[in-house]
């Protein structure tokens, strides 16, 4: 698999032509791993919830994959200062990145989309 596409900020991270906000570059690498631990966690529970058709526990399991998330940076308020407008979720070709994003579409077209 190759790496995926990432927007010249470093803020996006561009799966099947969509953008997705990155972790906050300015947690430490122990608070990082710690939250990709709980958010890999969280979804195993998720999973697991799913599977045995348990709706409360998937909804749990759900709001913890939502904090793990926000924690990381990549949902809730924006990580960055300089007031620009959050693309995430948003289609590369529908935003600023639109340029920048025709001359790499090549390769972004060849990564797999993250899960939630």
């Amino acid at each position: 698999m190759t790496e995926p596409l990432v927007t010249p900020d470093d803020r996006y991270v561009v799966v099947r032509g969509r953008l997705w906000r990155r972790s906050n570059p300015a947690l430490s690498e122990d608070a990082r791993e710690r939250l990709v631990s709980d958010l890999m966690a969280a979804r195993r529970a998720k999973q697991a919830a799913m599977r045995a058709g348990d709706e409360k526990a998937r909804a749990q399991a759900r709001e913890q994959v939502d904090a793990a998330k926000r924690a990381l940076g990549e949902r809730g308020p924006v990580w960055w200062t300089d007031r620009a407008p959050d693309w995430n979720r948003h289609l590369a070709k529908n935003t600023p990145y639109a340029g920048w994003y025709a001359e790499h579409s090549a390769h972004a077209e060849h990564t797999d989309e993250p899960d939630d």
